[in-house]
């Protein structure tokens, strides 16, 4: 693996890792858009401020994104992977899963105490609130299912890892064209996203020698650029036809709403999309012109985990003081303060020291005790 990482150019603050972090500022942007937009609408109903069905500007931007928004995503968390899926068991897991664990544990109590005013204020009772709770560590919660599914496909990986990688990833391919549909978001989401995760993994190589070809034929990838972006317009802005309907129907399956959702299109388009997300942050790197998303990038998991509290917050604050600015506007502004409230939060307990257990593990969380945090972190990468 030191002979991957050389031919990969994973030197700390390369230019090829910058990329890396760009895409995932990207994406969380994108994750925390869908949120925000598809969050306002549904509140904006229920509280009867707009009409059933009512979308605002922001939903198109949403709709766009819907191929390749997790997709890309999952194979970025993916990407290296390679470095460290050789290490011992007991320092495996504690990267991989304690560590993911731990910030899904603290951030599912933090969620539940923040909504449970609600619900009790709606008349939940306490039991159902509590056995919510406990089935939550079972389930994947909320907007939290991203924290607790990477573990799941850490250690998924790592048992396979001796298994042919082209078996593994024909095999992941089918499980996403598969109509699997149980009802569990852990099994459901597994079945759809693992084959991106693990052709990150994979595929790390010829992804990173498309990073780098983005970025010595900028004419070429914003070529790409341009054509991926009016087929996957197309894709996801037309209706499902009729004759899909009734197949869909007859098999008493859920309808997509859209030509993207399709079986083996939607494989097609999140792989392309994923392409497209990397040919895009690998030319933005060059340029060195958003600066912020390479901070996003290196902060994605603190943005993640704690976009939902000024999500709510200025969703309600706007609907009851400024209803009137519509619902793409209002959309935006709660996207705006949904990024930037988690990344204050995080400089506060940064520079003060306080309540840095909610971005940081805390040495006691950590059952390797042969690398301490401090040594740990200062051995990754930005985009781990």
């Amino acid at each position: 693996m030191a002979n991957l990482a050389l031919q990969l150019g994973f030197q700390a603050g390369g230019n090829r890792i910058d990329w890396v972090d760009y895409a995932k500022g990207f994406c969380i942007i994108f994750v925390v858009m869908m949120h925000a937009t598809l969050g306002v609408e549904k509140h904006a109903v229920l509280k009867e401020i707009a009409e059933p069905g009512a979308t605002g500007w922001m939903n198109y931007i949403v709709t766009f994104a819907q191929p390749f928004r997790m997709p890309d995503f999952f194979m970025i968390s993916g990407l290296f992977l390679g470095l460290v899926i050789g290490r011992s068991w007991l320092r495996y897991f504690d990267r991989k899963v304690v560590h993911f664990a731990y910030f899904y544990v603290i951030w599912l109590v933090i969620q539940f105490a923040f909504k449970s005013l609600g619900w009790i204020s709606q008349g939940v009772p306490a039991s159902e609130i509590g056995g919510s709770f406990l089935l939550a560590l079972v389930e994947p919660y909320g907007t939290l299912w991203f924290i607790y599914m990477l573990p799941v496909m850490f250690i998924a990986t790592r048992l396979l890892s001796n298994i042919h990688w082209a078996i593994v990833l024909v095999a992941a391919m089918v499980l996403e064209i598969a109509p699997i549909h149980t009802g569990s978001l852990l099994v459901d989401e597994f079945a759809s996203r693992y084959v991106y995760f693990f052709a990150g993994y994979a595929l790390a190589q010829p992804i990173f020698k498309l990073a780098g070809w983005a970025r010595d034929n900028i004419g070429k990838a914003l070529g790409y650029l341009g054509t991926w972006a009016v087929i996957n317009g197309v894709f996801t802005f037309t209706a499902m036809p009729q004759v899909f309907e009734s197949l869909f129907q007859a098999a008493n399956r859920q309808i997509p709403s859209n030509m993207a959702q399709l079986p083996v299109v939607s494989l097609a388009l999140g792989a392309a999309g994923a392409v497209a997300v990397v040919c895009l942050c690998a030319v933005l790197s060059r340029f060195k012109t958003a600066g912020f998303l390479r901070y996003l990038g290196q902060h994605s998991i603190v943005v993640y985990l704690a976009f939902f509290a000024p999500m709510i917050i200025t969703r309600e604050v706007l609907f009851k003081f400024a209803p009137g600015l519509g619902l793409g506007n209002i959309s935006l502004i709660v996207l705006f303060t949904s990024v930037i409230g988690p990344v204050i939060a995080y400089e506060f307990t940064r520079i003060t020291g306080w309540f840095g257990f909610l971005f940081s593990r805390p040495k006691w969380a950590w059952i390797d005790k042969s690398v301490t945090p401090k040594q740990a972190k200062a051995s990754l990468q930005p985009a781990e």
